[in-house]
């Protein structure tokens, strides 16, 4: 199993959470000591997925290196909301870079730290699905084929939201954004954790900003090998997906039960574990939490977008009878 699930029980009121586990079972979020590597002070919209997702694979990196970890960030929504010069929200090591080179510029960083003999010293680098996905994907997969030392992490909102909406290449089907008014008609669009698979690099994986313990394990988890790794982390964005700004974990868990995105981790390019569903969620009932299928969703978007989900829980496994 991928690290430890935790079950919480009520017990005649509502304290139930980290306070009732040992203190090596809580979160990164729940100590009060971690980094806070992205700290007040940004200016991500109300409910941003990817301000939570960042902050919490970093705090969990962190920790995991003894805060030794150096981030390169490709511009792009995270890079924009969080450091509007001169100020910034960051609170560990980071570099900005060009919008498709931060696998490159992390590559560069990893090598001149072996050539100055700094093991100790891992290197993240980060950024949205069309830095990842679109603009950056050549140089992601130079990274993989050298496996080179870097963990790289692609925050998915599904779109250009920091330059007003714009499709990316993990655009949903029939979702509408600026340049597709009438919803996306392109093709299936990228899927790059499975891309990262195909290069059989040391570690990929999946997860949510849904499932903070996952997705903190997962972290951690990368940064227990060494080589080029991969982790691909949902980050709903209450802007682009026209959803209320307090509905962002509620979405992203919706993804996952609707087997609309699968959860899982694969080692050397072979799936080792998937995050079951145990009862599967119509991808109706994801869409309808989202104004960018329109006030109705049109029915061959729900068919094709259902069939996605369906592929998804037969090619994983994820429905455990």
């Amino acid at each position: 199993m991928s690290g430890q699930r935790i079950k919480f029980y009520q017990t005649g009121s509502f304290a139930v959470g980290n306070r009732l586990l040992k203190p090596e079972q809580r979160t990164v979020q729940s100590d009060a000591g971690r980094t806070n590597s992205l700290t007040t002070g940004h200016r991500a919209c109300q409910g941003c997925g990817e301000a939570l997702g960042a902050r919490y694979v970093l705090d969990a990196v962190m920790r995991a290196t003894g805060n030794r970890a150096v981030t390169v960030n490709a511009t792009g929504c995270l890079e924009v909301f969080s450091t509007p010069f001169p100020e910034s929200s960051w609170r560990v090591p980071w570099l900005h870079s060009l919008f498709g080179n931060a696998p490159a510029v992390a590559t560069g960083v990893a090598a001149a730290l072996k050539a100055k003999g700094r093991t100790d010293v891992r290197v993240v680098g980060q950024g949205g699905d069309g830095g990842t996905v679109d603009i950056g994907l050549a140089c992601l997969s130079g990274m993989f084929e050298r496996n080179d030392d870097v963990l790289y992490v692609c925050y998915d909102n599904g779109g250009y939201m920091n330059t007003g909406v714009q499709r990316s290449g993990a655009t949903p089907h029939g979702a509408v954004t600026t340049t597709t008014p009438a919803g996306n008609s392109f093709g299936q669009g990228k899927n790059l954790p499975l891309i990262a698979m195909a290069h059989r690099i040391p570690y990929v994986a999946t997860a949510t900003v849904a499932d903070l313990r996952d997705l903190e394990y997962k972290a951690a988890r990368a940064m227990e090998f060494h080589g080029a790794r991969y982790l691909h982390v949902l980050v709903p964005c209450p802007l682009g997906w026209r959803t209320a700004s307090d509905k962002t974990v509620s979405v992203a868990r919706m993804a996952v039960e609707s087997g609309f995105f699968p959860v899982f981790e694969a080692i050397d390019g072979e799936v080792t574990e998937v995050t079951p569903i145990r009862r599967p969620r119509p991808v109706a009932d994801y869409l309808s939490l989202q104004g960018r299928f329109g006030e109705t969703p049109a029915a061959d978007v729900v068919s094709r977008l259902q069939a996605e989900a369906d592929r998804n829980i037969r090619s994983f496994g994820l429905v455990v009878e």
